[in-house]
């Protein structure tokens, strides 16, 4: 009985009226997945936000549409709390919508779809909006890429920051102001990737743009060389660098694999990142938990096996942990001084290459499967 000691005694607080998010999380959220969305809230205000640390944070599922990007991701950024993002193409492109002062509803699950389709809305489960939405948003997107600036290979940061320049100057016409995730970025220098540049409506009009001459191409080498190098920019600086991953998907794995790329690929010495915090309704025995559990995640090298009690998987829908989160976050951790990484991208990939060129790896390795070695008779 003695050993129960060493954990803290299970004494809920009584929920009263006007209780404050954070005063509930800390008071009330003591087990199950209440109580790993507390530890979550204490881990990313205590520990990934402490001594300057660098977060990245990957998004996945329709969290734009439902509002989430002006309601929660803007904020973080704003208050210096997240550094970097790689999303999914629709989530940006579902962002546009609100920079563009575009009209989305709350709706129902439950609706016809036929007659909606017939009526001319669109239905992301519960959200509702005009298929001139679309129209509109796909315009916008042509007209902006026909630009000279855009004619030329870039990463996906890079078009990221210059499409969010024209969301913020249509922002400021209609007299909005923090509705979209790329006006933020663009304004707070908050790079942003996508890791399937194709997969979306925006690289829809991308390519489409390019059946009529555009030059615009997405550099996908240098969005894989650039996201490592901000990892190992914070990591060689004596720094921290933690992953803020909310839902799976390709941004979790292309958040992650900076630090493979780093390690195993580039040959150079790294640990991994060291803080993880992953909110996620998958699981992981169905093989749907896209990058897995954090205790895999260490076997690739991607987190520091000595940090992996500081890493926290809360099994909840993203909608309901992030506005939480994000709440939690504001009214415990003191705004901080933001990075604005992309000012400084050339420099950090120039960094990189040089530690890569200097002590990198880059020649075969004798290994069993290497097939320039003969064959044994």
């Amino acid at each position: 009985m003695a050993s129960l000691n060493k954990f803290p005694r299970l004494q809920p607080e009584p929920i009263k009226k006007n209780c404050r998010v954070s005063d509930l999380i800390d008071g009330c959220f003591k087990a199950y997945n209440g109580g790993r969305l507390a530890e979550a809230c204490r881990l990313f205000s205590q520990k990934m936000l402490a001594d300057d640390g660098t977060v990245g944070m990957s998004i996945t599922g329709a969290l734009t549409p439902a509002g989430l990007g002006k309601a929660a991701i803007v904020p973080l950024m704003k208050a210096g709390f997240v550094d970097w993002i790689v999303s999914t193409g629709a989530n940006l492109y579902h962002d546009l919508h609100y920079g563009l002062g575009m009209a989305l509803h709350a709706g129902s699950a439950f609706l016809d779809d036929i007659a909606l389709r017939n009526e001319g809305i669109i239905r992301i489960y519960d959200v509702l909006f005009g298929y001139d939405v679309l129209l509109d948003t796909d315009a916008f997107v042509r007209q902006v890429i026909q630009e000279p600036e855009f004619q030329k290979t870039m990463g996906s940061d890079e078009f990221h920051y210059r499409l969010g320049r024209f969301v913020f100057e249509r922002e400021k016409k209609l007299g909005l102001s923090e509705t979209s995730v790329l006006s933020a970025a663009y304004q707070y220098g908050v790079p942003v990737f996508t890791s399937s540049p194709g997969d979306s409506s925006i690289g829809m009009n991308v390519a489409a743009m390019a059946l009529r001459e555009s030059s615009l191409q997405f550099d996908v080498n240098r969005d894989v060389n650039q996201s490592a190098a901000i990892v190992y920019g914070a990591k060689s600086a004596g720094g921290k660098s933690s992953v803020f991953i909310l839902g799976g998907g390709s941004p979790k794995n292309f958040i992650l694999q900076t630090e493979p790329q780093i390690q195993e690929v580039m040959g150079i010495h790294e640990r991994g990142h060291d803080y993880f915090l992953q909110c996620t309704d998958a699981r992981p025995d169905t093989g749907g938990l896209s990058g897995a559990t954090p205790g895999e995640a260490v076997s690739w090298g991607k987190i520091d096996p000595g940090n992996l009690p500081d890493c926290v998987v809360c099994y909840a829908d993203a909608t309901l942990a992030l506005p939480l989160i994000t709440a939690y976050a504001l009214s415990k951790a003191a705004p901080r001084k933001r990075k604005r990484l992309y000012d400084f991208r050339d420099q950090t990939l120039d960094r990189l290459r040089k530690q890569y060129m200097k002590s990198g790896t880059v020649e075969k390795i004798a290994h069993r499967t290497d097939l320039s070695r003969k064959k044994r008779s």
